[in-house]
């Protein structure tokens, strides 16, 4: 079967993102439990003749949930529609691509835990019995017409898993949570996407871009893009050791992978409250941001690193926040102010 092309910048050639990003799932590096599982079920659904079930992936942002997407249907050898949870804010915003799927198709919803109720409750039968009821007509002259559906296979992709619905997420057959990245997986990643995007870069420097990447696939890419273009514009185009440290300093991107705003935060947890334990919206007002910016994407990581803890009293700095930023410890046993929101 031929393959739909993809619109807008995925299909740009000179688009780093799609470069970079792995069109099958024997070039991803990781989640090999993940990649196992699901070519068992790709090589058994072709051997059946039978449509792929449904797969829902989860975890943090930038692990490969949308690179996971778009390889399926290539393995699958069939089309793919890309839809957005927040888009679809009713279900005729929905019907169009649930009609137009051709037998065995992937219709891919990201931030699917995004789908209101009315649309998810229209992806029910959709996806159970490959059918869906249309209302013709008006008032006492409507008429439900039950419109059958080619058989699909539904991706969705979610950072919230515990936002779906147990009827939405147990209709999905496959659910794979996807798991941070070791050191030696994105140090693969790096040097590989550093050879597609033209630039030679040392073992060494691609070993400390990991590092510095917060186990994350699409932060190591960042990393790399703008070492790469610091590389071209101080340096003799050579990613070396010396000028990844140039690069990532210039950036404000330290040796743990913090950059300026998480070290704003401790420093604000640390100096102006005492190391906690404080409230989030006390830290917000005094870094002049959003509580929420907090939550979402500054403190996963400071969680993650052991630099802060969240307790029913509020946040609090560990020792090695304190050793991170070079700062003494405050004395065994000491518990610090308690500034609550």
């Amino acid at each position: 079967m031929s393959r739909e092309p993809l619109i807008g910048p995925e299909s740009d050639p000179q688009n780093d993102d799609l470069r970079l990003r792995p069109k099958r799932i024997a070039e991803m590096v990781g989640q090999r439990d993940v990649i196992e599982r699901l070519e068992i079920a790709i090589e058994a659904a072709q051997r059946r003749g039978e449509v792929l079930g449904h797969v829902l992936f989860d975890g943090p942002p930038g692990l490969g949930k949308t690179t996971f997407a778009l390889c399926i249907p290539e393995e699958l050898g069939v089309p793919v529609e890309l839809l957005s949870g927040p888009s679809l804010k009713a279900p005729k915003d929905l019907v169009p691509s649930l009609t137009n799927l051709q037998k065995r198709q992937v219709l891919f919803i990201d931030e699917i835990h995004r789908v209101p109720k009315a649309v998810e409750e229209y992806l029910y039968t959709a996806m159970e019995d490959f059918r869906i009821d249309l209302i013709l007509g008006e008032g006492i002259s409507a008429r439900t017409h039950s419109f059958r559906l080619q058989p699909f296979t539904l991706i969705g992709a979610t950072t919230r898993s515990g936002m779906l619905t147990g009827p939405l997420r147990d209709r999905f057959q496959i659910h794979e949570h996807l798991g941070f990245y070791t050191i030696s997986e994105l140090t693969e990643i790096v040097t590989r996407n550093a050879s597609k995007l033209k630039i030679e870069i040392e073992p060494e420097a691609a070993a400390e871009l990991a590092r510095r990447s917060r186990s994350t696939p699409r932060i190591a890419n960042n990393r790399l893009r703008w070492v790469r273009d610091y590389a071209e514009s101080r340096a003799d185009g050579v990613i070396t050791m010396s000028v990844a440290h140039d690069a990532l300093a210039m950036a404000e991107i330290d040796e743990l992978g913090l950059d300026r705003q998480d070290r704003h935060y401790l420093d604000t947890l640390i100096r102006v409250c005492g190391g906690g334990p404080t409230g989030v919206e006390t830290i917000a007002a005094t870094m002049n941001t959003s509580s929420d910016t907090l939550t979402d994407e500054v403190e996963p990581f400071l969680l993650r690193s052991e630099l802060i803890l969240r307790t029913p009293r509020g946040r609090r700095a560990t020792s090695r926040a304190f050793q991170h930023l070079d700062l003494q410890p405050p004395p065994s046993g000491y518990d610090g102010p308690t500034l609550f929101d």
